[in-house]
């Protein structure tokens, strides 16, 4: 069965996943580079999981 929601992610969940330094994680976001994420009005930032794995997936190299 499918997902109804797709989860929201937060930074530190991201960059663990990943396994990159904080400081890499924000110079991409600064450079656009990072996969794309959602500003709450309360200021969090989230990404969702299906942005995370489409952003993924982009970086994939062809052999």
């Amino acid at each position: 069965m499918a997902k109804l929601r797709d989860e929201m992610l937060t930074i530190p969940e991201v960059i663990e996943e990943i396994g990159v330094p904080r400081a890499t994680f924000y110079r991409w976001r600064q450079l656009r580079k990072g996969p794309k994420s959602i500003k709450l009005p309360n200021g969090a930032v989230r990404i969702r999981r299906s942005e995370l794995e489409r952003w993924i997936g982009t970086l994939e190299e062809t052999a």
